[in-house]
């Protein structure tokens, strides 16, 4: 039987070995990290993607797919999560400075997403990416591409809504591990191409979903 109570007291502890400081120097090396499902839950599929910085030129991916060590829990998708994450990361040649991860960072009802738990594990800069809103007060902005505006959670901010593309839902960015509120969002906008995701998790996204970019990427001969 799950101890969720356990896992809920488990996130509090790490929570508080959260650095929110710039803790890297201009990385050379980035990555980009998204996590899916298969065969209905039964199966957890991780993509990590490692890109130079800032031509954006991919140079490795691997993709880990294990069985699913648990079921799906409101606010313990983490632990959900990070078992496939650590398998593709032990299978990569090389390691990246800094890494986008697709999910929250501290923007979670216990200040530890899926960004911020897997930046602690592997010791390495994360930022949290997500595509919804997990906890925190909701605002409007601008339909201005780059308009942002801080999302905020009990008179703390917990991160930032940002818009990233006209006519598409803002993303909820918030910084993982050693980084910092404002470093979250700069590099962020740093690695925006003209579409709503950032770089490293749209190309994480789409190896790992073997969709037309994961085609791309093989016609290439990576």
């Amino acid at each position: 039987m799950i101890n969720t109570q356990q896992l809920r007291q488990e996130q509090i502890e790490k929570a508080q070995q959260i650095i929110l400081e710039d803790q890297y120097e201009t990385p050379t090396l980035i990555a980009g990290a998204d996590v899916g499902f298969e065969e209905g839950g039964a199966v957890t599929r991780a993509a990590i993607v490692i890109f130079r910085y800032p031509s954006f030129e991919i140079i490795e991916y691997q993709i880990a797919r294990i069985p699913t060590t648990l079921p799906y829990i409101p606010g313990l998708l983490s632990f959900r999560e990070c078992p496939a994450l650590l398998e593709a990361w032990k299978n990569l040649k090389q390691k990246p400075a800094l890494i986008f991860v697709d999910g929250q960072g501290i923007a979670h009802p216990r200040r530890l997403g899926v960004a911020s738990h897997f930046g602690l594990l592997v010791d390495t800069p994360t930022i949290g990416v997500a595509k919804s809103r997990l906890c925190g007060i909701d605002k409007t902005i601008s339909e201005e591409v780059g308009s942002y505006d801080t999302l905020m959670d009990k008179n703390e901010q917990i991160g930032w809504i940002y818009r990233s593309k006209k006519r598409c839902k803002p993303l909820y960015i918030s910084p993982g591990y050693k980084v910092s509120m404002k470093g979250a969002l700069q590099w962020v906008e740093c690695c925006m191409k003209g579409y709503r995701l950032p770089e490293p998790t749209r190309w994480a996204d789409g190896i790992a979903s073997n969709r037309r970019l994961f085609e791309q990427l093989n016609k290439n001969k990576l």
